[in-house]
């Protein structure tokens, strides 16, 4: 029978086996400051020269060593100490590492008390504009990388200390408004930094919404067109998205840069009268736990669907003289981004007329990734009367097996408590649940045994699974998303995402007073993030493009469905 990863029966069984020598191996961590401590240590032990072992760790086989510990108001200086009986990935325990050389480094993230509107005090890591990637966040202190050699005759014993700190980006070439200003394209491309009273009020402190808007071509030249707006949905990246730019990139460049000769093209495209004359606005919307908010209210991240729909799109289409009615706006995004422009759709009916969704996060949990949240009592395997089956995490095209379930919370275990890790899982939970009565987000599963929580789950049907609540509100919904939803998925996709479009459809097709109409592609064999088109060009060529041929099809439904009056001619010149 396979085993949890970690259990607490598993460390005492241990521990009485192997008694003193387990608990002589030892790592200690040394974080100089000023102030107590609060934060999560997280040390990396990697066997190759490759890169920093913080660069090393992941969610799949390839992993490299991790280990993780919870930082409460420790004094500055103190030694945080990483045992025999420190929570570990891929292997249980300190004591468990081969033989051998390895490469030790350690990064603490640091945490900040949040006074939440709900009256509970959480500690968190803010995003310092990087995108809440704990190994390149501003002010978290890092160690240089030291030797280490274990070998079966002597106990581990090594002292580091973090004596290094990851500088700040504001101001810097990575800072967005710094980007913006530089930008050879910036008479099409503006940036703004958008403060949200709404989320404001919930973080109990000034938060901020970026947002990249490229304008039209021609969008001086004819002061009196208004234009309609499409929403792109995408992970936090520091520079706009789509991405556009206004000089060809050299071959190294459009190797080593976001977006490429295809930013290039999206140039030429934009500038040549080729693509309707439309706004795009992508938002940045990084949070405490993860580089994207879903875009959803939210009990755990917060009013960020009322944030981006209610103050922000307004305030950009007075800015920048949208047409500013459900009729003219559209949205698109692929993965994170798919199951954001599906969702606005679904949630906010009246204020879109048109969805594309490539990839989508799990839009029904009958298929939360590969596990049935509903009907299992269990994440991380399948039980026969005999067998135990472990949950397949991530895979390759071809089937390959390359992460479990299991593992990949193992993993975010490692990096964060209380949903902190800032992964995949911790942002489904920290969206989807209910606050705890710890203030922070209700566990769906238990991230140790697997054993998932019915009631938590019953929260996540009611208000974030998408095909529950269009089979639920079809009669009212159903009329107003006619023409509206299009999904595209790969059939060997990374993380078993085509299973929940396929239950989605399913339940489209059964629909009546309307028919759902909605639209789905689906790619052979194609991993995570096909886009779908045309079948004849590569699935790399369709992402390319994407865009372009995504705003022709937008425009297409505005004109035609544009209730009488509108107008749907002063952007068309």
């Amino acid at each position: 029978m396979r085993k949890p990863l970690l259990s607490t029966a598993f460390v005492c069984c241990a521990l009485a086996v192997t008694g003193a020598k387990m608990l002589a191996q030892r790592i200690e961590v040394s974080v100089p400051g000023t102030a107590p401590l609060h934060g999560r240590l997280i040390l990396v032990i990697s066997k190759n020269d490759r890169t920093e072992p913080r660069m090393e760790l992941s969610e799949n086989y390839q992993s490299e060593q991790g280990f993780g510990v919870d930082v409460e108001g420790v004094a500055p200086g103190k030694p945080i100490v990483i045992d025999a009986k420190t929570f570990g990935y891929p292997l249980h325990s300190l004591t468990e590492l081969p033989p051998g050389d390895y490469n030790v480094q350690a990064v603490f993230n640091v945490y900040e008390q949040f006074h939440l509107e709900t009256g509970k005090n959480v500690w968190l890591p803010p995003d310092k504009g990087e995108g809440q990637k704990w190994n390149r966040k501003p002010g978290n202190p890092y160690s240089t990388p030291v030797k280490l050699h274990v070998d079966a005759k002597s106990p581990v014993n090594l002292k580091i200390t973090l004596d290094k700190v990851i500088p700040p980006i504001e101001g810097t070439d990575q800072d967005p408004a710094v980007m913006a200003a530089k930008d050879p394209g910036a008479k099409w491309l503006k940036y703004m930094k958008f403060k949200s009273e709404k989320l404001s009020k919930f973080w109990g402190r000034d938060t901020y919404l970026g947002a990249w808007i490229l304008l039209p071509d021609g969008f001086d030249e004819h002061p009196d067109a208004k234009y309609p707006l499409v929403v792109y949905q995408d992970h936090y990246h520091a520079s706009s998205g789509p991405a556009f730019l206004a000089t060809r990139p050299s071959a190294e460049a459009s190797r080593s840069r976001r977006g490429g000769d295809a930013g290039y093209r999206l140039f030429q495209d934009w500038t040549s009268g080729r693509l309707p004359r439309v706004i795009i606005l992508y938002v940045q919307n990084a949070n405490p736990y993860y580089d994207d908010s879903y875009v959803v209210d939210s009990a755990n991240v917060g009013p960020y669907g009322a944030a981006v729909n209610d103050e922000l799109i307004p305030a950009v289409e007075k800015m920048y003289r949208g047409i500013g009615q459900g009729w003219a706006r559209a949205t698109y995004g692929g993965s994170t981004g798919g199951w954001e422009a599906l969702a606005t759709q679904v949630l906010y009916p009246d204020n879109y007329n048109g969805a594309y969704a490539a990839c989508p996060d799990p839009v029904d949990f009958h298929a939360y990734q590969n596990i049935n949240l509903y009907d299992s009592p269990n994440a991380f395997h399948l039980d026969g009367d005999f067998a135990q089956i472990p949950t397949a995490g991530d895979r390759k095209p071809d089937g390959t097996v390359i992460a479990t379930a299991e593992g990949e919370f193992a993993f975010e275990n490692v990096l964060g408590t209380h949903g902190r890790s800032t992964e995949q899982w911790a942002i489904w939970q920290a969206v989807f649940s209910p606050a705890g009565p710890d203030g922070y987000p209700a566990q769906v599963l238990d991230p140790i045994t697997g054993v998932i929580d019915k009631k938590v789950v019953a929260y996540w049907h009611d208000h974030y699974d998408m095909a529950a609540i269009l089979k639920r509100d079809w009669s009212t919904l159903g009329p107003k998303l006619e023409g509206k939803l299009h999904i595209a998925v790969g059939d060997g996709d990374t993380y078993f995402l085509n299973n929940a479009v396929h239950l989605l459809q399913n339940q489209l097709e059964a629909t009546s007073n309307p028919h759902s109409d909605a639209t789905f592609q689906y790619g052979p064999g194609m991993p995570h993030c096909y886009t779908g088109g045309p079948s004849e060009y590569t699935m790399q060529q369709n992402s390319a493009n994407w865009t372009q041929r995504v705003l022709p099809l937008m425009a297409d439904h505005m004109i035609q469905s544009a209730p009488a009056g509108a107008d749907v001619k002063s952007w068309r010149y």
